[in-house]
């Protein structure tokens, strides 16, 4: 009997834990599409024009329209470098 209890006690932790990581990963996602959607309203500091998004060499960028530079992600920038050396 107390084996049983064990067993489903388990059964309800993993069934917990499940549901936190769907959330969680729900919550990432919902947080991640606020952040693109941010990034695809700033605007250049130097002339204040909207970003616009581009692909260049296989490299996702938002970059001025006037060309006054580009931001690129984090592994964007890793690849570069990386493809650099």
């Amino acid at each position: 009997m107390a084996d049983d209890k064990d067993r489903l006690g388990s059964k309800l932790h993993d069934v917990e834990k499940a549901r936190e990581d769907q959330w969680a990963r729900q919550r990432d996602e919902e947080l991640v599409e606020k952040m693109r959607k941010r990034v695809s309203q700033t605007a250049c500091p130097h002339c204040k024009q909207l970003l616009v998004a581009k692909t260049e060499a296989g490299v996702h960028m938002h970059a001025c329209p006037q060309g006054h530079g580009a931001w690129v992600d984090e592994a964007a920038l890793k690849s570069l470098l990386k493809e650099r050396k």
